[in-house]
């Protein structure tokens, strides 16, 4: 009895052993390991709610009343305290981000000598001046008087003297000088031109190859201020339009990034081009001056009355010039003269950097940018951009310090130096860090001027981006529209129909140069968005908010005119900062090539439409574009089903991490480093620049019309050549979509 019960005892203890030891090893086997947890994870929806409800119009408010105290012009004694700003923000240990540094390249700007101002004046030929135009604006209020208020001037116009007769060339484009050209010797002229229709460089370039010595700026009040002049009660100070001696200061450069390092970053001890062989500048004196000058010089203008079309807001009919002046006018027998006294100087700007470490996925990176420097206060340009990303950062670097989150993804946060000089702070970090970047950046947003003004959403991207840019849109509110969002709000003012989705907003696209996307869409083929709200366009011309680049673009000037109460300030920084968390969190990036594929059959359309005729009869096949956009149409509607017909997050991370990398890729598919030789930084043989103005491929677009003009074999044989291009990136970009061989 007792040798049994001993028995039955020492089985039972060999059972607890072995449950237990099953057990044990059984939860430990099943039980997976946190990370797990963290790789499988979506964004959280309560997470993005919780960050809309934290971005302040007060602390928007205060963040632009603080970083408009002073002019900060690249490089200026005002640039530096923004820089400290920026960076004691960031550093913050409450609300700051994990790491924050100064990044330092050695820049070429352009300046205005300060002892010896620009000068522009009508000179009889006895040399006795008849009329000086004014060297500073008018003071309206304490901000215009701070002595670090740059003079107007023409960055990167040669220092020298120019004196002609003055002709009126409307926007300085090449067809309004060919004009002038049919009836005017202009050898030896000044020209005075107005602000639009052409690059501000690209205007002075125009004017010397006809032999004109120097060139005026203007911005014409029809232009911006829908005709109206008096500062007496219709421009600033009473109202957001530009007051009479208002002068829109700017970069006359054609390329972007330091114009003496192209394609390197522009370190202490980089390789230098000579300044001679800079191109894409004015090769002639340059100067912009104020509407209430210009008016004096070219309401006394002799000759032919200008095209109807050249007409502007002045109470006079604009000629063409004598070239010269009316004799019945106080400048009979007169001329123009330019002294400019700009020069050229490497000076050490500064990008401010900070970073939120990812929790999954570091190496993967969305970058969220907007530059710092302005050419005088810059309240709208760029600092409602400023003033909304450091009230991102603030919201976002307070839920890590608290522990309540850390992004999946890496995020970086740069404030751009000298961007008002050629996008050089942006430019010279995608130099820098050209093969990290490639192969890492999953997404840019750029908020360079966040508030044009408080109407509506403006959005340009590439249509991969759509999608994540509607929705966030969808949960911000409108700034002054009970229960209507952004995205209805925005489909109001500016929509298109789509064969997909119906009607919807209007999303722009990032062709050319205008910020700082710029190096990262054309130059490393990053899927990028670039943001703002902005005016009903039906109820003004202005070209963009009159007091641009100008002494006026002042904290009393955007909160009294363009956004009082800052929301929206607010929507933006909702709706960008949703966007962002969207990009940074999403366990599947948020890109929707589907949309990709429409806007690249809407841009076969065009070009079918417009030259499939003339090609056929110059034996050239489109042939191979129809099928490439089909081919990727295709493509991107396989790699849809994969991802609706998947369990994303109970599957195996590398097959989120290969259909993340597909989309992450996609775009870079499309860079040619060859198909815009001379066009400094633009590979992107979808979204380069174009001057054609047809919307469609821009390399063949501006081909064909070259070769329609000059009837040339070689020509037609680029024709040729890009539509080759074009076919064999999309087909490229197809290729990246297909399920990996």
């Amino acid at each position: 009895m007792l040798k049994e019960a001993l028995i039955g005892t020492l089985c039972g203890a060999v059972a607890l052993t072995i449950g237990i030891l099953i057990g044990h090893f059984g939860i430990q086997k099943n039980s997976a390991p946190s990370w797990v947890n963290d790789v499988a994870k979506d964004v959280d929806e309560a997470l993005i709610k919780q960050f809309l409800s934290e971005v302040e119009t007060l602390q928007l408010q205060e963040n632009l009343r603080e970083l408009t105290k002073v002019p900060h012009m690249a490089t200026s004694p005002g640039d530096e305290e923004t820089v400290k700003y920026v960076l004691k923000r960031w550093q913050d240990p409450e609300t700051g981000l994990d790491e924050a540094w100064r990044q330092e390249y050695k820049v070429y700007l352009s300046f205005p000598d300060p002892k010896n101002p620009n000068k522009v004046t009508v000179v009889h030929s006895s040399d006795s001046v008849l009329f000086t135009v004014r060297e500073r604006e008018v003071n309206y209020t304490a901000d215009q008087n701070d002595p670090q208020v740059v003079q107007p001037f023409a960055a990167y116009s040669p220092a020298g003297e120019a004196k002609g007769k003055l002709v009126f060339a409307n926007q300085g484009k090449p067809s309004d000088f060919e004009h002038l050209n049919k009836t005017i010797d202009l050898r030896g002229t000044i020209a005075i031109t107005r602000y639009g229709g052409e690059g501000r460089g690209q205007k002075a370039i125009n004017a010397a190859a006809y032999g004109v010595v120097g060139l005026l700026v203007y911005t014409d009040p029809l232009d911006m201020n829908d005709g109206l002049m008096s500062d007496i009660n219709e421009t600033y100070p009473h109202s957001w339009y530009l007051p009479p001696t208002g002068v829109e200061r700017g970069a006359y450069s054609r390329d972007f990034g330091d114009l003496l390092t192209p394609y390197l970053a522009a370190k202490e001890d980089t390789y230098r081009i000579p300044t001679e062989d800079i191109t894409g500048i004015p090769p002639i004196p340059t100067q912009p001056i104020g509407f209430e000058d210009a008016s004096t010089l070219i309401c006394a203008l002799a000759g032919e009355p200008a095209p109807k079309d050249w007409q502007g807001g002045f109470k006079c009919v604009y000629n063409l010039g004598g070239p010269g002046f009316k004799a019945a006018s106080p400048f009979n027998d007169s001329e123009v003269k330019l002294d400019i006294h700009n020069n050229g100087a490497i000076v050490n700007s500064a990008n401010v950097m900070g970073v939120i470490r990812g929790s999954v996925e570091p190496d993967r990176y969305v970058i969220y940018g907007n530059h710092r420097d302005s050419w005088v206060h810059g309240a709208i340009d760029p600092s409602s951009g400023t003033a909304v990303m450091l009230e991102i950062t603030r919201v976002l670097g307070r839920m890590v310090k608290q522990g309540k989150w850390r992004p999946r993804r890496s995020i970086i946060f740069g404030s751009w130096g000298a961007e008002e000089f050629g996008l050089i702070g942006s430019a010279e970090y995608t130099e820098e860090y050209f093969t990290k970047l490639s192969e890492r950046t999953v997404g840019y947003i750029n908020v360079d001027i966040s508030v044009f003004a408080n109407a509506t959403l403006r959005a340009s991207a590439m249509p991969s981006m759509q999608s994540v840019i509607f929705k966030a849109a969808q949960q911000v509110d409108a700034p002054g529209l009970a229960s209507t969002s952004v995205y209805d709000n925005w489909i109001r003012y500016t929509n298109r129909t789509s064969p997909t989705h119906g009607l919807i907003p209007r999303l722009g696209y990032l062709n050319g140069a205008g910020s700082d996307y710029a190096a990262f869409v054309h130059f490393l083929g990053i899927t990028s968005i670039d943001m703002s709200y902005t005016y009903d366009r039906s109820k003004t011309n202005a070209r963009i908010y009159p007091a641009y680049h100008t002494a006026y673009d002042t904290f009393d000037y955007a909160s009294r005119f363009i956004d009082p109460g800052f929301v929206a300030h607010q929507a933006v920084g909702r709706t960008a900062g949703n966007i962002l968390i969207r990009l940074a969190d999403s366990l599947l990036l948020p890109f929707n090539c589907k949309d990709y594929a429409e806007s690249l059959e809407a841009y076969l359309d065009t070009a079918v439409t417009l030259y499939q005729k003339d090609l056929e009869a110059k034996d050239i096949s489109m042939e191979p574009l129809i099928q490439a956009v089909a081919n990727f149409r295709k493509a991107a509607e396989q790699l849809d089903k994969v991802i609706q017909s998947s369990d994303l997050a109970n599957e195996t991370p590398l097959k989120v991490r290969k259909i993340n990398d597909q989309l992450m890729l996609m775009d870079r598919a499309f860079l040619n480093p060859l198909a815009f030789p001379h066009e400094y930084g633009f590979r992107h043989v979808i979204w380069a620049s174009s001057s054609s103005g047809k919307p469609t491929f821009p390399g063949i677009a501006d081909a064909f019309a070259q070769a329609n003009s000059s009837h040339l074999d070689s020509d037609w044989g680029k024709v040729h050549y890009h539509v080759s291009v074009v076919a064999q990136a999309i087909e490229g970009a197809a290729d990246m979509l297909n399920e990996v061989i």
